[in-house]
């Protein structure tokens, strides 16, 4: 195995990490409502193979948002307490929003990599074909 990844391989992994990213993102939009709902959390950081760096990124386990849920008075809601009051959910979707923003645009830089990656290595063996 090699101490490097090729472009195409660094670029692949940050679409993977992404992805990840996109699709927690989305968890959290679709669970904005949800009673008790938790925002979910991921990080990014460099891979690694047997201690040494590869140049890739890799995404470390999901977390919860430790914030503190908002308390929502509204006597009617099954859920509700003694006194009115139901857990909400800690999603704030202008961040969500942002969030998903981010991601995408950064997906779509990765992929342009990948693409031009791959068509450098394709004008090269053209080049060789010669």
């Amino acid at each position: 195995m090699t101490d490097r990844l090729t472009a195409t391989d660094m670029a692949a992994s940050g679409m993977r990490a992404q992805a990840v990213r996109l699709r927690h993102v989305s968890e959290n939009i679709a669970n904005a409502d949800t009673p008790g709902y938790r925002r979910k959390l991921v990080s990014f950081r460099e891979e690694m193979d047997f201690g040494r760096k590869t140049g890739g990124v890799d995404v470390s386990p999901t977390r919860l948002d430790k914030r503190e849920l908002p308390r929502i008075f509204e006597p009617s809601h099954p859920m509700a307490d003694d006194e009115g009051y139901f857990q909400g959910s800690n999603v704030d979707l202008v961040v969500e929003v942002a969030d998903a923003r981010e991601a995408g645009r950064s997906y779509e830089a990765n992929l342009r990599v990948f693409e031009q990656s791959r068509q450098m290595g394709s004008a090269l063996l053209d080049l060789i074909r010669r």
